[in-house]
């Protein structure tokens, strides 16, 4: 039998005040109501309306709702609706304590901001919180008080569709995307009511998911656990993080929401988190699939006693909880700590003195999707956008240009750049790459459009598998004349939104249909072709990368994406963007990351390209086709000076590097200056290069600007082979550049 943990650490979800108010509540509690509060459905009804009592599904949760048995609900939005969900509750039950309300606000509630994957893109972390705090005004104005975000998950799989929730493949610039999230969902008081919860998923390990697929198996070493999988999640736990989910995943044989290591150990024990875990919609339950536990008993049992606090949608705590306490299978101190980490969270948003502050249907009606709001969501698109390649200057188009063509079925859509998990955004609302072209040229631009191909059918439900039909060419030719006859072409290729996102992972990541094939017939016609790729991972086809001069990586940029895309190509913004994850030349190439470790037999050299015996394919090179931190802009930028204050460092001291960046075009621009190590040799292997540091920095043309990174001992530390996190002296190169391939170099002694 396990006991309650004790954390002797700081954090700022504690209040002296509070735990008194708990102490009192759990004192009155019965046992019944402790384990309800550790209950999470989901909306299954117009609560709004009459139970409908001939639904025996549904009457069984509404009683549960007003005897207490329930202490969240989740898919429950608008002011209205979360009111009379929150009425039933606190009216009716003995206690009346009040409900929490989650939803998915991944991206957006209304107001759809660029997919996180997109918006890590930007690197920009001032913006990634304005964000994340514009999605946490409107989710609060509709009766949400928690969101089931930031992934904070480290992806180095595009085939796994969710990478377009997270924020690439490095845990440093993961770890910084996600408290910017983090704080912008939770604002500096979490008693202000336009702040909602943030919840930290998926602990742990679920982007290593075999083959890419979804809710698969992960296997990978202690060393990946603590120095990649686990670091966003600690950062977020350390500063004030709500709440975390656990992960659909097993590791080491053990399933996440199972894991006491994970769960108790590390999360609650060593990082001192004093949120709560909340699990996977039904990975409790889920634990019986794994062949982990024997039945739904068994599952409860595993959950509560490692550490999951609270149970989505497995109905293991509701059904069996109270048994297993009345039994001495669980202490009732365990209980007592899950629902104390609760009911912490009502208090800290200020529940328990108005149950219905979230639910105010004039801040609804005023605030959600607003102006303002979409204004700052093209803001942060055209932040989000990448510059790929403009190798002819093509870029940025002139507003007067005579002509443009503009050619793709994904052109002219008006739903796929909201991504998957679009919250309540409506469908068919963003505006598209056509309408964005039009609104920017003048009145005297021909704007020309042909769908030239056809994409998956989409019928809009989150649950429904894309069909291709074939594409028997029939759009072609008005395409290729229409780019015959145009000073320009502006030709949209890549995904829908449903083709990335959870359950959707891939096997095949080029471009489907014959979006490629309609491609190399236009170049034939049109040379000024300019490629908008619309995707929500990394895509692979090096025919297309290779073959356009012109290309911008723009994501699923949200409600304002076609807008946000025009900025861009007609210059009123420079493209500032950098990849967060690298894009592969091919399939057989994944995993391909840029902090990977050196094989015995690396390449040295452009010299191995003839030999065999060195870590290689023999038919595609080592590299990717984009390198992690790429990205292009419309001036160019020069790095000089660069220094350390010391060559020579002392373990307990602070040292700098400094380099100067002149902007040596003839228009501003915006550069993220990336700061990488790499420890030469240590107690276990280290990456060839970490990204340790980065600054986003507006540069006028012609002007310099010193950028300065302080570097210490927490700088070089890593979990090393024996279990512990340290520095170790040694040799090191300091690197700073413009991307992970493309950097400047010093060495760096550190000693004792």
């Amino acid at each position: 039998m396990l006991t309650p943990i004790v954390s002797n650490a700081q954090n700022v979800l504690i209040k002296p005040e509070i735990e008194k108010q708990i102490d009192d509540l759990l004192s009155r509690m019965t046992l019944e109501e402790k384990v309800g509060q550790l209950n999470q459905h989901s909306g299954s009804w117009d609560v709004t309306g009459p139970i409908p009592e001939d639904n025996e599904y549904v009457a069984e949760r509404a009683r549960l709702l007003k005897n207490g048995g329930v202490g969240s609900l989740l898919n429950v939005t608008g002011a209205e609706a979360t009111y009379a969900a929150q009425k039933l509750a606190v009216e009716n039950s003995r206690l009346g304590i009040p409900l929490l309300f989650g939803f998915d606000v991944i991206h957006g509630y209304k107001t759809i901001f660029p997919i996180p994957l997109g918006e890590a893109a930007s690197w920009d972390l001032d913006m990634i919180r304005k964000s994340a705090r514009t999605a946490a005004i409107e989710a609060s104005a509709a009766g949400i008080n928690w969101t089931f975000a930031p992934m904070v998950d480290v992806g180095r799989d595009p085939r796994w569709g969710r990478v377009m929730e997270g924020a690439g493949e490095d845990p440093y610039l993961g770890s910084q995307v996600g408290l910017a999230r983090m704080r912008g969902f939770q604002g500096n008081d979490l008693s202000e009511v336009n702040t909602i919860l943030a919840t930290a998923k998926h602990l742990a390990g679920y982007g290593f998911s075999e083959g890419g697929r979804d809710y698969n198996t992960v296997d990978f070493s202690r060393r990946t656990l603590h120095n990649i999988v686990l670091p966003p999640f600690k950062t977020l736990a350390e500063n004030g993080l709500a709440t975390v989910m656990n992960s659909f995943n097993d590791l080491n044989g053990i399933p996440a929401s199972g894991d006491r290591y994970l769960q108790t150990t590390l999360l609650k024990e060593k990082w001192g988190f004093n949120g709560f875990i909340v699990s996977d919609w039904g990975s409790i339950r889920q634990m019986i699939n794994h062949g982990y536990s024997k039945d739904l008993e068994q599952s409860a049992l595993h959950a509560i006693t490692s550490g999951n606090d609270m149970d989505m949608e497995s109905e293991a705590y509701q059904r069996h909880l109270v048994d297993l306490v009345e039994s001495g299978e669980v202490d009732v101190a365990v209980l007592d700590e899950s629902v104390r980490r609760i009911l912490r969270t009502k208090f800290l948003l200020g529940l328990f003195d108005d149950p219905y502050k979230y639910s105010d249907p004039e801040r609804e009606e005023k605030l959600v999707y607003s102006d303002e709001h979409r204004t700052i969501a093209r803001d942060v698109a055209k932040r989000s956008i990448v510059l790929l390649k403009n190798e002819k200057n093509i870029l940025p188009l002139s507003k007067e240009i005579s002509s443009i063509a503009v050619v793709g079925h994904l052109a002219a859509d008006k739903d796929a750049p909201l991504g998957n998990w679009r919250g309540r955004g409506e469908p068919n609302s963003a505006v598209s790459l056509l309408e964005g072209i039009k609104a920017a040229v003048s009145n005297n631009t021909k704007v020309n459009y042909t769908e030239g191909y056809t994409l998956a059918a989409n019928n809009g439900s989150f649950a429904f598998a894309l069909e291709y039909p074939e594409d028997d060419g029939s759009g072609f030719e008005a395409a290729i004349e229409n780019a015959k006859n145009s000073d320009v072409v502006v030709m949209a290729v890549g995904e829908e939104a449903l083709q990335s996102g959870e359950g959707r992972s891939l096997v095949d990541i080029s471009l489907k249909g014959r979006q490629l094939e309609l491609f190399k017939l236009i170049r034939e016609v049109n040379e000024n072709i300019v490629v908008v790729l619309m995707a929500g991972r990394p895509m692979i086809e090096p025919e297309l990368y290779e073959g356009a001069s012109t290309i911008l990586n723009t994501w699923h940029l949200g409600t304002e994406a076609g807008n946000a895309i025009a900025d861009v190509l007609f210059g009123d913004y420079n493209p500032s963007g950098k990849l967060p994850m690298s894009i592969p030349r091919a399939i057989g190439q994944i995993p391909v990351y840029y902090n990977h470790v050196s094989p015995g037999r690396p390449q040295t050299g452009p010299g191995d390209d003839g030999a065999v015996f060195w870590s290689h394919y023999n038919d595609e090179v080592n590299s990717p086709q984009f390198v992690f931190g790429y990205g292009l802009s419309y001036t160019d930028f020069e790095y000089s000076n660069f220094e350390l204050s010391k060559n020579l460092m002392n373990m307990d001291e602070t040292i700098t590097a400094r380099v100067d960046v002149t902007n040596t075009g003839e228009v501003p621009g915006e550069e993220v200056v990336q700061l990488y190590i790499r420890d030469h040799f240590a107690s276990s292997m280290r990456p060839v290069k970490e990204l340790k540091g980065f600054e986003k920095v507006l540069i006028n043309a012609g002007e310099t600007k010193t950028i300065t990174f302080k570097l210490d001992k927490k700088t070089f530390e890593f979990y090393a082979a024996d279990g512990t996190w340290k520095t170790e002296p040694g040799m090191f190169s300091i690197m700073v550049g413009t991307n992970s391939n493309d950097v400047q170099t010093l060495e760096l002694n550190i000693e004792r």
